[in-house]
């Protein structure tokens, strides 16, 4: 299958190079041109813009950073919607807010072009080992039009539903409670450190015993060895997370408390000096709040 991907951040690049590596035909674009480097050396095609992408193929992935960057890519000048073929899909795997959604899944439909997302859930080292979990909404001919796509970057395939908004609440659901999940771990390691118990005590009996979840195991472990400088994802792109949530659940009259403590403590982090820092950095927010 010929594929154009845009967006080689840690997770585009590690998705991309499964695509690649399972024999598709693969064309990618970049802002940093730097990023397409490797894709060609290995056989890939580099775009100058998202147009020229969108021109050579029939699916257009994109994994880009937020909604500015999606925006512009797919309908602004030299985006991909202007040149995608008759017929041809986009799916989107961006965590994006629902109001950017609602902007491509219209936009596309408006031009006679094919929309998905198809979100996912785990880290950069999840994505290389293909283990991802993709939630995929929209149309559902489309959807399993592409589910050997979808197997090639994840381990399992959830159908949500024929919205594509859909989808995408889930991903800022999921991701609302693994930050809700390593603010109670970062205040537990830190409750704890007042009586002199060591973290890494406390992490063995937590997933040891009744909770051992991939994210009690996976975000704890970074937190006890204060792994924070080499991000999966920064603090900053936690919060924007964080806050999408909190914008997601006031539009459609929801209240999540929870979320409002988390971004007030990231807040507090990014001014502390760890906005580029892995979000697990968190506890050492805690550990200041509580420094007495």
């Amino acid at each position: 299958m010929k594929i154009g991907f845009m967006g080689l951040g840690a997770m585009g690049q590690a998705m991309a190079m499964r695509l690649l590596d399972a024999g598709h035909e693969l064309v990618v674009y970049n802002r940093t041109k730097e990023k397409t480097r490797l894709f060609v050396e290995k056989g890939a095609k580099a775009a100058d813009t998202p147009a020229a992408l969108a021109a050579q193929v029939d699916l257009v992935i994109s994994m880009l950073f937020d909604d500015a960057t999606t925006q512009a890519a797919c309908f602004g000048e030299h985006g991909i919607a202007s040149a995608m073929r008759p017929g041809a899909v986009h799916i989107c795997c961006s965590t994006l807010s629902l109001d950017q959604i609602r902007l491509l899944r219209d936009g596309h439909a408006e031009r006679g072009q094919g929309f998905l997302m198809a979100n996912v859930l785990g880290r950069p080292p999840a994505a290389q080992a293909g283990d991802l979990f993709v939630l995929a909404a929209g149309e559902d001919t489309l959807i399993r039009r592409y589910e050997p796509v979808f197997a090639c970057i994840g381990q399992r395939l959830f159908v949500v539903g024929p919205d594509p908004l859909q989808a995408g609440l889930i991903k800022l659901s999921l991701n609302f409670m693994i930050y809700t999940t390593i603010e109670q771990m970062a205040e537990v390691f830190v409750l704890n450190e007042k009586l002199g118990t060591d973290p890494s005590i406390v992490f063995d009996i937590m997933t040891n015993s009744f909770f051992t979840a991939p994210v009690h195991r996976n975000y704890g472990s970074l937190m006890v060895e204060q792994a924070y400088d080499n991000p999966g994802a920064p603090m900053s792109l936690g919060l924007k997370d964080v806050k999408m949530a909190i914008d997601a659940a006031a539009a459609l009259s929801t209240s999540i408390p929870y979320a409002n403590i988390v971004r007030d403590r990231m807040d507090r982090s990014i001014e502390a000096g760890d906005e580029a820092r892995d979000f697990v950095a968190l506890i050492e927010q805690v550990r200041r709040d509580n420094a007495k």
